[in-house]
């Protein structure tokens, strides 16, 4: 890989918005490390808590699922 290639993480959906399943170890890593801390937080914490932790998180996980695409989000019709 070339110094100024970005590494790919996931790839965007044919259909629809956004990125399916992760396609390299980074993003598989980030996918359950995400699904770990939302669902020890939800069994641990209040229900409060919990929202506030999933409120923090999914931005942050959506942001670098963005950022490590292959492409621009935009509605795709497969074609």
């Amino acid at each position: 890989m070339r110094a100024n290639e970005k590494r790919i993480w996931f790839r965007v959906k044919r259909h629809g918005y956004g990125v399916g399943l992760p396609v390299a170890w980074e993003g598989w890593l980030l996918l359950v490390l995400y699904l770990a801390a939302v669902s020890l937080t939800a069994v641990i914490f209040s229900e409060t808590i919990s929202l506030i932790v999933l409120a923090a998180l999914t931005p942050i996980v959506v942001w670098l699922a963005y950022v490590h695409s292959d492409a621009e989000w935009r509605w795709r019709d497969g074609s």
